[in-house]
């Protein structure tokens, strides 16, 4: 594990913010009311997970603010910028690794696939091989994607985004399909990635323990339409551990919480 810290991309600033955000869909019978009056600022630095009931709205409020789906009303700023598109210095992890990897590509030249373009050959290399170090892939470098564990092919992917210095990475449920062993090593990883780094993460997931165990603050996104039911802060001491800490009262009452939350959200 790198022991020096990479700068983000337009680390220091607050870097992200929507204001009464609403998205309505087109449905089968008509438009549908995903998110309505939703409010969350997330400064620098922060690890905020995002949870809520199936068809809550959490991928769609993801994808708002990756700019990959347009808001019908409210603002929503990245770095104090409208966001009208992908933002610059944002990048998103999906659960689905098998298909957001090559499989022509080695591992090394997989990670290489956003910069290549805009950077000199030797500080691209230079970027792959910190990547690499930071999520344990530096012996898998020349391997291909179809060769490798679901869990080892999840960590690529997260090199790649790490490559590119994002100032905010945005992450959809990216270990929902792992096992629990593999689920646990990764997020550790994760952890120790945020420390390095200090980028932004926006983490949607489903599982209550993991959102807890990771974040300093976590959304629960309640109501049909949905908007920001419960906003709790994390202040567990860092770096946590996934034994020693998920036995701490502060742990078990927070994760309390965040589950009264969610049965509330399913009774609405």
């Amino acid at each position: 594990m790198l022991e020096t810290s990479v700068e983000p991309v337009g680390s220091g600033r607050a870097s992200l913010e929507c204001d009464d955000l609403r998205v309505t869909l087109a449905g089968a019978a008509g438009e549908v009311d995903i998110l309505n009056g939703v409010r969350l600022s997330v400064a620098s630095g922060d690890f905020v997970s995002i949870l809520g009931v199936s068809g809550s709205g959490k991928t769609t409020l993801l994808r708002v603010l990756a700019g990959l789906q347009q808001a019908s009303g409210g603002q929503v700023l990245c770095n104090g910028i409208p966001v009208d598109g992908p933002p610059q210095g944002v990048v998103t992890v999906f659960q689905d690794y098998a298909h957001s990897l090559l499989p022509w590509r080695s591992v090394r030249r997989n990670v290489a696939l956003g910069i290549e373009d805009r950077l000199s050959k030797s500080e691209c290399a230079q970027r792959v091989d910190e990547a690499l170090e930071m999520v344990d892939l530096q012996r898998a470098a020349d391997e291909y994607p179809w060769r490798l564990s679901g869990g080892m092919q999840q960590r690529v992917q997260i090199a790649r985004a790490i490559a590119m210095r994002p100032s905010v990475l945005l992450m959809d449920e990216p270990f929902g399909a792992l096992d629990a062993m593999t689920k646990a090593s990764l997020q550790d990883q994760l952890q120790q990635v945020q420390a390095l780094t200090n980028t932004t993460i926006i983490f949607v997931t489903h599982d209550v323990e993991e959102a807890v165990y990771l974040s300093d603050r976590v959304v629960v996104l309640q109501g049909r339409p949905a908007a920001v039911g419960l906003s709790l802060e994390v202040e567990l001491e860092r770096p946590r551990r996934q034994v020693a800490t998920k036995e701490l009262p502060e742990y078990l009452k927070l994760r309390h919480e965040v589950y009264a939350a969610l049965g509330q959200a399913s009774a609405q």
